[in-house]
């Protein structure tokens, strides 16, 4: 590799952990760790909440699902408007009316202990999975970009996250993040650029290929939550960005860091719909890569296919100097997620852990310590998780049965709590039922190969887990409470 190249890359990686620590040199409380005061900028926290949204897996399988296939991904940023509208509307005004940092002091109130203790654990356990996921995939394509061992690549993002989230606190993340958010739209803008110049007979020869070759289509329209249609990717997107928007700590943190509710409204809608242009960018960088290409298959060597695509094209067709940027745009992706990940997860732990069980007055000494303690504990995890996922069948895969898992019932009881009036034990019911239904979507695949009666296997798409789960504790629970209501009379 091009030493430019690698001075570039080292300069931003120092240079993004030196000003995430600069943070640290301020006076702060426990509440400039958790929330900035509230005295963030709103343009800062939209960037931070799209830079989160864009993860190293968004950055390189985006294009490569583009590549391989065609825009049906895409269908996903479409449902965005729709979630950050509810999430607006309904969403932002109840985390600002409540006044706790946490996102599920809200279910304590409505329905009791148990369900904070169950979604705050959940949230914990899918941030670890999606760490792990993220550094693992991030050295997978960093490795060939670097030629590192995925190990050390893994040690090197985790410890340089952990430094500046762990001192820095939440400012340390959004301003990092805005920055981050900033070098990745840069690196996108400027590999598009290239591969216009660079491609024989310009952009009229790439829509020419890419049209004859149905790349641009967003696939069947049919009714069929089988497959991967335009509507299943559609219902999918829309409750996955809903339990983004609307009940994930990483996000509803944000909405309290902001000065007035106005401005936290206006962050949420900067960083969701920044997100569908920059998403537009990625799925036609994979267009393009397939057009370039296919004009000249020569530069394309045998077995590279896919998400290697792009960090393939990265490495040997990018100038010098670009290259080091697109890699450092590939770590700020990763980056802004993870960190975001390790100071929402501190903040559940102090807010929903430890002041509850532990030491319901701490001092703000005790607090900022058990701040830091936690996001030092939650990166050495995510490190682990990291490793662990090294030699995975399919990492993606992986993260996607865990997060559905371990996610895709706290929407189902938040929506329960916001739009009915059932009660704890109803909950608690319909809950349990919403976590076997998802257990057994997720895993009777796998069951099937082990003997499981092939007629008992999830018949539809995986993405519908979280679809289904949710609306089964949702109907279950509004169902037994309307039931409950009527017997008392």
């Amino acid at each position: 590799m091009p030493v430019l190249d690698l001075l570039v890359f080292f300069f931003y990686l120092l240079a993004i952990v030196g000003f995430g620590v600069s943070f640290s040199f301020k006076k702060r409380s426990s509440t400039d760790f958790t929330t900035g005061g509230g005295r963030l900028p709103a343009w800062a926290i939209g960037m931070s909440i799209f830079a989160t949204f864009v993860s190293s897996i968004s950055f390189l399988a985006l294009p490569g699902n583009a590549y391989s296939s065609n825009w049906n991904g895409f269908v996903f940023s479409l449902s965005i408007p729709l979630a950050a509208w509810i999430a607006v509307r309904y969403f932002v005004p109840l985390y600002r009316k409540l006044g706790s940092e946490s996102a599920y002091f809200y279910l304590e109130e409505r329905f009791g202990s148990w369900a904070r203790i169950y979604a705050s654990t959940c949230y914990l356990l899918t941030q670890l999975a999606r760490m792990g996921a993220i550094m693992y995939l991030l050295a997978l394509a960093a490795q060939a970009l670097l030629g590192w061992s995925i190990p050390t690549i893994i040690l090197i993002t985790g410890i340089s996250v952990i430094i500046y989230s762990m001192l820095g606190g939440i400012e340390a993340v959004i301003w990092t993040d805005a920055v981050q958010g900033i070098v990745l739209i840069g690196g996108a803008l400027a590999c598009l650029g290239v591969i216009f110049l660079e491609i024989p007979g310009g952009g009229g020869e790439l829509f020419r290929i890419a049209g004859e070759s149905d790349k641009f289509s967003l696939e069947s329209f049919e009714m069929d939550f089988t497959t991967s249609t335009f509507w299943m990717i559609l219902v999918y997107g829309l409750f996955i960005n809903l339990q983004n928007f609307g009940i994930d700590q990483s996000y509803v943190q944000r909405y309290l860091t902001a000065k007035t509710e106005q401005e936290a409204k206006k962050s949420t809608w900067l960083g969701s719909l920044l997100y569908l242009p920059v998403s537009f960018v990625f799925f036609f960088i994979g267009t393009a890569l397939f057009a370039f290409y296919q004009t000249q298959p020569e530069l394309l060597p045998e077995g590279i296919a896919g998400d290697k695509v792009f960090p393939h094209f990265i490495v040997h067709q990018l100038p010098a100097g670009i290259t080091g940027l697109l890699i450092a745009s590939i770590f700020a992706a990763g980056m802004s997620t993870i960190s975001t990940s390790v100071n929402s997860s501190a903040t559940v732990i102090l807010s929903d852990h430890f002041k509850k069980y532990i030491h319901p007055d701490p001092s703000e000494k005790t607090s900022l310590q058990v701040l830091r303690l936690a996001s030092l504990g939650m990166g050495i995890l995510s490190i682990g998780v990291g490793l662990a996922f090294n030699g995975v069948e399919s990492a993606l895969d992986a993260w996607w049965a865990l997060s559905s898992i371990f996610s895709g019932g706290i929407l189902g009881l938040f929506l329960l709590g916001l739009l009915s009036k059932t009660q704890k034990p109803q909950a608690l019911i319909a809950v349990i039922l919403g976590v076997l239904v998802i257990a057994w979507m997720s895993l009777s695949a796998a069951w099937v190969k082990n003997g499981f009666p092939e007629t008992l296997a999830n018949p539809l798409h995986t993405n519908m887990t979280i679809v289904v789960g949710t609306l089964t504790i949702f109907l279950v629970g509004f169902g037994l409470g309307k039931f409950t209501s009527k017997m008392k009379h």
